[in-house]
């Protein structure tokens, strides 16, 4: 019998991406940059090392308190980062007022990187749970926000900077942040046990279809996940997607003026529209793994980067070379988008929070790796094109990754159809 519910799935899928909209000002870093340099006389490395420090705690927070989300429930947790992120902003802008970069990295940089990572997976799980039957679509939803989030904060935050100054800013996004993320957290809600979308006959066609697309494993512990070579292959996966995708948000500006002559004002513009696809991606190609597979999702993200990024240094028309940076922006969005409903695939939906904290430490290191070796190439050859075609290796073993983990999905379908009810965990956790 189909339980009763007062809470709208859409209503949960609105409160998710409040509380992505807002952590992801996170990506409107950049604006802060000048202003920081000329204020307080603070280096652009010593400037931009403060968001390695806050991408760097968001992946990892998110593996370490991904047990605590999935204890608390997604609207303590909510909450939790709602503090934890709004304390990190406040913290900033103390830190601009008394002059001190060490305080800066601690409040900015962990204090809501932290809130960062449980913000990012407070909502996410919820919202596959009332979306069982479209679990690509609802993870492009919750972390569209986080995509188009600096679409939002980067214009106000130019216009607070003028109006009330940079430490005031800090303290205004903070408390509007924090107001946001926990009027959604409000609504956050878990579907009670037994509820399905749509009726019983409907729900079973819907996991019909879903296990014709991917399958529904038996429920494996954070410590059997990562014990698996599908962890691990999708760990890779996703590391190398990232270091491609924030590499360029890295350096998108000055790169479109060195290699196609726009000016300051147009790359700015480009930089903005990338937000669009970076957050577009997350909805599209989050939806299209409902119906292609994940798998194959990143079967394409691979194969097109690789040819994307050789021809890219040959590519001298701003249009066309926009083009291609945008295109990458939306895979970089999509994989973020694919990576819950994956992790559901692979390793069912009990654990996912925790599991998905674990594989969110690949953003960790490749927010750090991917813009610093793309620094040091630049530095060494004085070109962008050798960062270009140093990439293009690394997506291009991505691919071959990805082949392999199509093979693992085959095994880990035959190992689960062909065992007992009561050997099915077994054989899921041995393939």
């Amino acid at each position: 019998m189909e339980k009763t519910v007062r809470k709208n799935r859409w209503g949960i899928a609105v409160s998710a991406v409040a509380i992505h909209l807002s952590i992801g000002s996170a990506y409107a870093y950049s604006v802060f940059k000048h202003p920081l340099e000329e204020k307080l006389g603070w280096s652009g490395t010593q400037v931009a090392f403060a968001f390695t420090i806050a991408i760097f705690f968001l992946g990892m927070s998110a593996a370490v308190f991904g047990r605590f989300v999935e204890k608390l429930g997604p609207r303590k947790s909510a909450f939790a980062a709602a503090v934890l992120f709004a304390a990190g902003l406040a913290g900033a802008g103390w830190a601009v007022d008394v002059g001190s970069l060490a305080l800066f990295y601690a409040t900015y940089g962990v204090v809501s990187g932290i809130g960062l990572g449980i913000g990012y997976l407070a909502p996410v799980s919820t919202l596959m749970a009332w979306f069982p039957d479209r679990k690509g679509l609802a993870t492009g939803l919750a972390v569209m926000g986080f995509g188009a989030g600096a679409l939002i904060c980067s214009p106000v935050a130019v216009k607070l900077i003028d109006l009330v100054g940079l430490s005031q800013t800090y303290l205004v996004l903070a408390g509007v942040y924090f107001l946001l993320i926990v009027c959604g957290s409000v609504y956050l809600e878990k579907p009670p046990a037994g509820w399905t979308p749509g009726g019983s006959k409907t729900t079973a066609a819907s996991s019909k279809a879903a296990h014709s697309r991917g399958f529904e494993p038996a429920p494996l512990t954070p410590g059997q996940a990562v014990r698996t070579k599908r962890f691990w292959l999708l760990w890779a996966m996703m590391f190398v997607n990232i270091s491609a995708g924030i590499t360029l948000i890295s350096v998108a500006s000055p790169m479109a003026q060195e290699k196609v002559g726009l000016t300051a004002v147009s790359a700015a513009a480009m930089v903005g529209v990338m937000g669009l696809f970076n957050g577009g991606g997350r909805i599209g190609w989050g939806t299209l793994s409902d119906y292609i597979g994940r798998g194959n999702v990143f079967l394409v993200f691979f194969a097109a980067q690789v040819v994307l990024f050789l021809l890219m240094p040959s590519i001298t028309n701003p249009v066309l070379f926009q083009a291609f940076i945008f295109i990458i922006l939306t895979f970089y969005g999509g994989g973020f988008a694919s990576l819950s409903a994956f992790v559901s695939d692979l390793f069912g939906m009990k654990h996912l929070s925790e599991i998905n904290g674990y594989l969110l430490t690949a953003w960790s290191f490749a927010g750090a790796a991917g813009p610093m070796a793309a620094a040091a190439i630049r530095d060494s050859t004085q070109s962008y094109d050798a960062v270009f075609y140093s990439f293009a290796g690394p997506i291009a073993a991505a691919l071959v990754l990805s082949l392999m983990m199509k093979r693992e999905i085959r095994r880990m379908r035959s190992a689960e159809s062909a065992a007992p009810d009561n050997q099915r965990q077994t054989a899921v956790q041995q393939a």
